[in-house]
């Protein structure tokens, strides 16, 4: 799954971050079930057909991380909070194609604020109650045995990967910082309209405002992905995983993280068919941890993983 880099490599610096702490793997139930021993003997490997299940983080923050090279670049910290599998969803089509999905949960939460209906879910599942429960889309060789933990190892350092969350709210906005229209001429002929978005509609024909016109209105509070982000660190011991770049909502948001679409679903499926077998995987990344990366895989694994540059230094110069 990783280079030889990836265990031996030893963190360049300590990040300072809020709210970061240990997460209950310890409280999480094994898996006991005929399937999971099953799995265990015989092991899948991941294919550019392959669609993995995603995983359910909350946001923790941004902070700054230097690479080898000594460049400085902003990073997201998302942490996984005992995310475990409640179910796996299996549904026929009116086309009779089959839906096949991995249902994942988590956060725990005290039982006496969930729903009776959601106890018995979890009881089922014979994992603890759960905050949220999400369920992502997966090929049937990617289905997850019921009750197992998952860990930020799911995600390999120099993957790509898209995160969804629902963004800030900023409430009713005018036109200028809705739609960044820079209003009208603060000089002479204009009377306190200098942030106003001037004309909306034409004269009597069509006499009607053209829907979808840009105006004021609600900003923000809606479901955005944000996509190919690149992982560049991931923490087995606090289950974090380090993106860089930023991803939509506030801090200690529940986020769901996925393999990127565009640049790790289907590129790898392009790549596959045209015979490009070195480029079907990001650079450095030899294969993904599949069906899934567990707590199991961790243990066995470095508690530091790092991503290397792979770029021309930008201070050294150019001959």
């Amino acid at each position: 799954m990783l280079r030889l880099w990836a265990l031996q490599r030893t963190p360049t610096g300590v990040c300072r971050l809020r709210h970061l702490h240990k997460t209950g793997i310890a409280s999480a139930t094994p898996v006991t079930s005929s399937s999971a021993s099953k799995a265990s003997v015989e092991p899948t490997k991941w294919t550019p057909d392959s669609i993995r299940t995603g995983l359910i983080a909350r946001k923790r923050g941004m902070a700054v991380m230097w690479n080898d090279q000594g460049a400085r670049f902003p990073v997201t910290v998302l942490q996984l909070e005992n995310c475990q599998v409640t179910a796996n969803i299996r549904t026929i089509r009116r086309d009779h194609t089959v839906y096949h999905a991995v249902q994942v949960a988590a956060s725990d939460r005290p039982a006496k604020t969930t729903t009776r209906q959601m106890l018995g879910h979890f009881k089922k599942a014979k994992v603890p109650p759960k905050r949220i429960v999400k369920e992502f889309p997966v090929t049937p060789d990617a289905l997850v045995p019921v009750g197992t933990t998952l860990s930020a190892v799911h995600f390999v350092p120099g993957q790509f990967v898209d995160v969804v969350a629902n963004s800030i709210g900023k409430g009713f906005q005018g036109g200028m910082k809705r739609w960044g229209f820079h209003g009208l001429a603060a000089s002479h002929g204009v009377s306190v309209s200098h942030r106003s978005s001037g004309s909306a509609g034409n004269c009597q024909d069509p006499g009607r405002i053209w829907p979808g016109k840009k105006m004021a209105g609600r900003m923000g509070g809606k479901r955005i992905t944000t996509q190919n982000l690149a992982v560049v660190r991931v923490d087995t011991n606090l289950d974090l995983i380090f993106v860089r770049g930023n991803v939509p909502g506030v801090d200690n948001a529940q986020v769901l993280i996925r393999d990127a679409k565009k640049k790790m679903t289907a590129l790898s499926s392009h790549n596959q068919a045209k015979g490009l077998y070195e480029k079907v995987l990001p650079k450095g990344v030899d294969d993904l941890p599949f069906p899934a990366g567990t707590v199991e895989l961790a243990k066995v694994l470095p508690s530091i993983i790092e991503a290397p540059a792979y770029r021309r230094s930008p201070f050294t110069p150019q001959e």
